[in-house]
């Protein structure tokens, strides 16, 4: 527990330093770190990392998707873009393949690109946050990670106290219906304090929609368990009980950003539908 304790207090100082930093290019860079460091662990995991070139193409097309921002900023090179990117790595993958194809199967190409692109797609979104929505880009970045985060807190405690029924017995033994119910419910409550808290006392040059941020909250929890039991699933098939250590007591990456990665697009959806924030 004293573990899980530190890494966490670690853990929220670095977020906050970043957050900080979020509309400049250490931002960038972070993302950058974070993605490759999520793809490396879900490629070990299902034992993709032993194909180094096809790793590498994979992992310069994340690292390249996060910083092409900052060189866009600059106004340099805007004929580089992610579709371009994915290109080049859709072609690498299958000339790769084809060198390859008495080595493995199709089955190889395919669960790289369809990982690569679903990670880097997802922390893309994040990314874009601070940039897209200028005026309170670093509230929709608090409010993502909240929505995929606190959810947890609100399940445990629900769970602990009235958890009987098992949600999903083999893939995650602990996980309770009545403790879903409860994660649901509170993480509407939490991220509606934190979008009140926001409008009254810091940014009031924005009108947050408090009704549309409790049910995005509570939606947020179904969404954010779905990208959790899928990496746990992976993990079951594996036969590993973690991603990795980079967190001491709570995994790796992909342990701590399971749930961020189905939450975020929704939630960057929500913002950009001016669902949830509106300038007056």
């Amino acid at each position: 527990m004293k573990t899980r304790i530190i890494s966490a207090a670690v853990g929220l100082v670095v977020a906050v330093v970043v957050l900080i930093f979020a509309h400049k290019w250490f931002f960038n860079l972070f993302m950058a770190a974070l993605t490759v460091g999520a793809l490396y662990e879900l490629f070990r995991a299902v034992g993709l990392v032993r194909y180094t070139p096809e790793c590498c193409a994979c992992f310069g097309f994340a690292a390249l998707d996060c910083l092409i921002g900052m060189v866009h900023r600059h106004n340099v090179l805007a004929v580089l873009n992610r579709e371009l990117f994915l290109l080049l790595l859709g072609i690498a993958l299958l000339v790769l393949y084809l060198k390859n194809h008495e080595k493995y199967n199709y089955s190889v190409p395919f669960t790289f690109l369809g990982m690569t692109v679903g990670v880097t797609f997802s922390f893309g979104c994040l990314l874009q946050m601070p940039t897209v929505f200028t005026e309170y880009g670093v509230f929709a970045v608090v409010l993502t990670l909240a929505g995929a985060w606190l959810a947890d807190s609100g399940a445990y405690f629900a769970g602990t106290f009235f958890g009987k029924t098992k949600l999903c017995p083999v893939i995650s033994p602990k996980k309770t219906v009545e403790g879903l119910i409860g994660g649901t419910v509170c993480n509407g409550v939490f991220l509606l304090i934190i979008a009140g808290v926001y409008n009254s006392l810091i940014n009031k040059d924005v009108h947050v929609n408090l009704i549309a941020v409790f049910i995005a909250g509570m939606l947020c929890s179904v969404i954010g368990l779905v990208g959790d039991l899928g990496a746990s699933v992976i993990k079951r098939q594996a036969g590993i009980k973690d991603y990795g250590n980079i967190m001491p007591g709570h995994g790796g990456i992909m342990d701590r950003f399971d749930s961020v990665l189905t939450v975020t697009p929704f939630m960057f959806w929500m913002f950009t539908s001016g669902l949830l924030v509106t300038m007056k």
